[in-house]
């Protein structure tokens, strides 16, 4: 037996200011009944997504070719109980998603905004003032965004990018939970917990996606990426000495000297950019020149089941 469940609540006092949030779970991708509070937030945040906010009851074709370019992160923080008090756990979902170029045919399509939805104890609930806070004080160049404004609409709150490309949606999910149920008590998550929660989505984003949030400062250098795997690529080609070529060949992994010199270019490309995001994720004292660029235990075919170098466009648009 399957049983779907919509969830929705309406706020505002006046019916002309009212919001309507609706987390619908799609029938072709229902979670299981084992699947965790968080699976389930992540599987609503993304139909919530791919249907503009559920303006529509199937996946918009104008801005997504399907769910699976999306680019899911999440984090959980856990508050254990202390005395007499409740603890509990914020969960955070923030999903980024890149339109296709007929989204100009969308009417619904994004203006560049970021929506945060806030669960209260697996409610729909107006974002709280500390949620609030907590958003304003994350360190948002960190990961190549630049927080213009903070929009508080009665609980309903968008945030606004400076520089921020058009073609791009970033949506924002947070859940806060009592570990123990019913209680009557009325704590919610602080300051700290809620930042902890949104800081791990974000990382979780970054670790998952290399080369994608990267900061200003990294996004230079990848910048320079594409000239120097071009040359390192001709450096290779260009010589006479087969063993040499084979040689180097070799380090990169290729087994062949058959292969296309823009392979090798992309490689080496992806490898480096690799690199810049794992030093990027190191903290800010430990971070130091990666001593094996080229050996990390991954298989050569791994590099090229993925489309692209990630994170290329926000290297040029977000600066």
């Amino acid at each position: 037996m399957n049983v779907t469940l919509d969830l929705m609540v309406k706020q505002g006092t006046s019916p002309g200011n009212q919001t309507q949030y609706v987390f619908a779970v799609n029938a072709d991708k229902t979670p299981c009944f084992t699947a965790s509070n968080l699976e389930r937030l992540k599987s609503g945040l993304e139909d919530y997504v791919l249907r503009h906010a559920n303006c529509l009851d199937t996946m918009c074709d104008y801005c997504f070719s399907d769910r699976e370019h999306l680019k899911v992160g999440s984090g959980t923080v856990c508050q254990e109980d202390k005395h007499k008090r409740v603890g509990g756990t914020m969960e955070v979902v923030i999903v980024i998603s890149d339109l296709l170029e007929s989204t100009q045919h969308c009417s619904r399509s994004c203006n560049g905004k970021t929506e945060v939805l806030y669960f209260d104890n697996f409610l729909p609930s107006p974002v709280p003032h500390l949620a609030l806070s907590a958003l304003k004080k994350i360190d948002w160049k960190k990961y190549g965004l630049i927080l213009a404004n903070v929009n508080d609409q009665d609980g309903h709150v968008f945030l606004e990018w400076d520089n921020f490309p058009s073609y791009v949606q970033i949506q924002i999910a947070l859940h806060w939970y009592h570990n123990q149920y019913p209680t009557r008590q009325k704590n919610g998550p602080g300051i700290s917990l809620l930042k902890k929660g949104i800081k791990n989505a974000l990382d979780n984003l970054k670790a998952k996606h290399e080369g994608f949030l990267l900061s200003s400062h990294s996004r230079k250098i990848c910048s320079y990426v594409p000239d120097l795997a071009r040359s390192i690529a001709g450096l290779i080609f260009s010589s006479t000495d087969l063993d040499f070529q084979g040689d180097c060949l070799s380090v990169l992994g290729f087994q062949t000297q058959e292969v296309e010199r823009d392979t090798v270019e992309n490689y080496i490309q992806r490898k480096i950019v690799t690199v810049i995001g794992m030093n990027e994720r190191k903290p800010q004292k430990d971070q130091e020149a990666a001593p094996f660029l080229f050996f990390d235990g991954e298989s050569e075919t791994s590099f090229f089941e993925d489309e692209e170098v990630e994170g290329e466009y926000y290297s040029s648009s977000l600066e």
